[in-house]
């Protein structure tokens, strides 16, 4: 199951990323933008490091509110997550969580 969440977590991340700096461009020239919603679910999916580094590269969106609020609160809790899993305190939970949906069914 790590693999398949480190798989996950890279195309959500390169997703946003893409998604963002095509957003950039599609700003600049004033065609059809992609939503802030899309973006901001993309970051809330695993893709706020993405989001967040795009912003800063090439400066999109980094003052639009409530854009940025959200988007910093979807990296500090993707930040906190991978600290509670690099100490080993999310896996329980996780299965846990697992075991009771699966016996809910």
């Amino acid at each position: 199951m790590t693999n398949y969440l480190v798989y996950w977590l890279i195309a959500a991340n390169l997703l946003a990323f893409a998604l963002m700096v095509i957003d950039k461009r599609r700003a600049e020239a004033g065609s059809r933008r992609i939503s802030e919603s899309t973006l901001l679910l993309w970051a809330f999916l695993g893709g706020a490091f993405g989001t967040a580094a795009a912003a800063r590269l090439v400066r999109h969106k980094t003052r639009k509110q409530p854009f940025a609020s959200w988007m910093l609160i979807w990296l500090w809790l993707d930040i906190l997550l991978f600290m509670l899993w690099g100490v080993g305190l999310l896996q329980p939970w996780i299965a846990s969580t697992l075991a009771y949906l699966g016996s809910a069914t």
